[in-house]
């Protein structure tokens, strides 16, 4: 099927419908008679399609949507229409979702911050017994059910969103059942990306924390970065948060011509490190102290990026915050505008990401594994060097950037386009042959000498002997895979090389059944075997999982570790020592 029709089946299936609030007057319904979902119920149009907003116009309406917003703890056996009435009444409910992690939570989106105000209004601080609440009124609030005995033997009515990732067997289901290796990728990125009610609550969780920073800095924003917002983020990733402190009018001011001018008197710390270090220190006790829900935290501010780590259980997500980090904003931007170049970028790169995984190449587990970023940083470079280029170089998007767009940090350019000059590319290759070309092309790559460089687009001779060396976009000399080790690498590489193969074969490259594993379900067959009956698992070995792929295929065309393309003119691969 054409890369366009799958891609506007995406969108439309990528974006999750809310309740629809019912009108005060003529024609009232409930949730439940008139919200599309997708769960099988109904259908969303296919054929819609949104034109994507620019990054910053997005951040902000998406920060505004957040403040108006509320996070409640709800009975388990909740009832939906009278959980509406009940709240309905203090003011008029624009949209609400409900979702499970350690509980019932339901996040609810008023039309005007004056509503949550009332709201506030009439909540009680618990009374405990043998403990003592802390009196702080986030927006955080529990539902208390006055009537227990009404719902103790009530069915829960309420639908939960998506909150998890799609178990790899399901996932293995769904793809092997596809028409097309294309198919089987934007599934991946169908399944795996983060749903729009999960976004809508990491900003929340943004927000709340800023109302306990704004307690010490009234005009700062909180706001999230990376794979939250940059749209290649898996559902269930880490909320990584920036307090924004340069918001906060005054640090620009120009004096007046008069006889005197007023500044604030201000505390004075050796180095902006430094004031980072004591800022984050004290919102970090505030948030041990004084939020609800938010628990583990830990003050790693010796980091290179100091930034205060805890978990917020009610949404079920790790939270990093840090401050003073204005070049991953950046770096967050770029790749937001590079996914809505073309939408083969994001389905490639929530492929190769899946196969990763799955082949033991990235982990969650910080070590010398290849990262999410780096792999995505390889996807980009891939898409560059095609002719015609899917998407352009770093420098050519700071070629068309404009006066306002030009942006410096700490003296490191950081300028490219910010809206949407960027042309579609004339490039037509499918999503397999672009697959096939990745592992064909690292799997052959010169990384004992060469680097990755997005900015440019082209290798160059690396600075280091690092194993892997894939400079930053912005902040030129570094490497964002300096922690990848000689080991880890060669695990890509050789993985690169089965995957190119198997791809290759006949009987695994086009849909044999409905259930039998082929194209990209064959790459993410897991590669781990139990050992004598024991728990310890060890890697199977490469030839017996490719014997294990193509036991039932009568092929005898190739002998695994080369790749023979006398068709096409394509490559020769060989696996020989490198």
């Amino acid at each position: 099927m054409a890369a366009s029709i799958w891609w506007r089946r995406l969108e439309a299936a990528g974006r999750l419908w809310f309740g629809r609030c019912p009108r005060r007057s003529g024609g009232t319904s409930s949730w439940a008679e008139t919200a599309p979902v997708l769960d099988g119920r109904e259908e969303p149009d296919l054929t819609e399609k949104t034109i994507a907003k620019t990054f910053s116009a997005l951040q902000a309406e998406r920060h505004e949507q957040a403040e108006r917003t509320i996070l409640i703890s709800c009975p388990s056996n909740i009832s939906e229409k009278k959980f509406y009435k009940y709240l309905s009444s203090y003011g008029t409910i624009s949209k609400y979702f409900f979702y499970e992690t350690f509980g019932v939570y339901a996040v609810v989106e008023f039309s005007d911050k004056e509503s949550i105000g009332t709201l506030k209004r009439i909540s009680s601080i618990p009374s405990l017994q043998h403990e003592c609440a802390v009196p702080f009124k986030s927006r955080f609030f529990n539902l208390r059910n006055n009537h227990p005995r009404e719902l103790s033997a009530a069915r829960p009515s309420v639908p939960y969103h998506k909150h998890a990732v799609i178990p790899l067997n399901e996932l293995l289901r769904k793809l092997s059942g596809a028409e097309s290796i294309d198919e089987q990728l934007y599934t991946v990125c169908k399944e795996y990306q983060i749903t729009e009610e999960n976004t809508r609550l990491r900003f929340l969780v943004c927000s709340l924390v800023k109302d306990i920073a704004a307690a010490y800095f009234p005009e700062c924003s909180i706001k999230p970065f990376g794979s939250s917002v940059n749209n290649f983020g898996k559902i269930g990733c880490d909320l990584d948060m920036f307090l924004d402190l340069d918001s906060i009018s005054g640090r620009n001011n120009t004096k007046t011509g008069g006889a005197f001018s007023m500044e604030y008197q201000t505390k004075r710390v050796s180095s902006e490190r430094v004031a980072t270090q004591s800022t984050l220190s004290v919102i970090g006790e505030c948030i041990d102290q004084f939020a609800p829900g938010c628990t583990g935290i830990q003050k790693i501010l010796n980091a290179r990026c100091p930034l205060v780590r805890f978990s917020h259980q009610p949404s079920g997500l790790q939270c990093d915050l840090t401050a003073n980090n204005r070049i991953a904003m950046r770096s967050t931007e770029l790749l937001y505008i590079y996914s809505n170049i073309d939408p083969r970028v994001r389905a490639l790169v929530f492929g190769v990401r899946c196969w990763a995984r799955a082949q033991g190449i990235t982990s969650n587990i910080p070590g010398s594994w290849i990262t999410n970023f780096s792999l995505t940083m390889m996807v980009l470079f891939l898409l560059q060097k095609r002719n015609p280029p899917i998407i352009p170089t770093l420098d050519q998007l700071r070629d068309l950037a404009e006066v306002e767009d030009k942006y410096v940090i700490e003296s490191h350019d950081c300028t490219f386009v910010s809206n949407n000059k960027i042309k579609p590319s004339q490039n037509t290759e499918t999503l397999e042959e672009l697959l096939q070309e990745f592992f064909e092309f690292y799997g052959n790559f010169a990384f004992n000498q060469m680097s990755i460089n997005i900015r440019k687009g082209k290798e160059q001779h690396k600075p280091e002997a690092s194993p892997l060396y894939i400079q930053n976009p912005f902040e030129q000399a570094l490497n964002v895979s300096k922690n990848v080790n000689q080991t880890q690498l060669e695990r890509f590489v050789t993985a690169a090389r089965e995957s190119a193969w198997i791809l290759q074969q006949e009987g695994l490259k086009q849909r044999m059944s409905d259930t039998k594993p082929w194209g990209l379900a064959a790459l993410l067959l897991p590669t781990m075997q139990s050992s004598g009956g024991k728990s310890k698992k060890k890697r199977q070995p490469a030839s017996e999982r490719i014997k294990t792929l193509l036991d039932s295929l009568k092929t005898n065309k190739s002998t695994p570790g080369y790749l023979n393309r006398t068709n096409g003119g394509r490559r020769h691969i060989c696996t020989i020592a490198w």
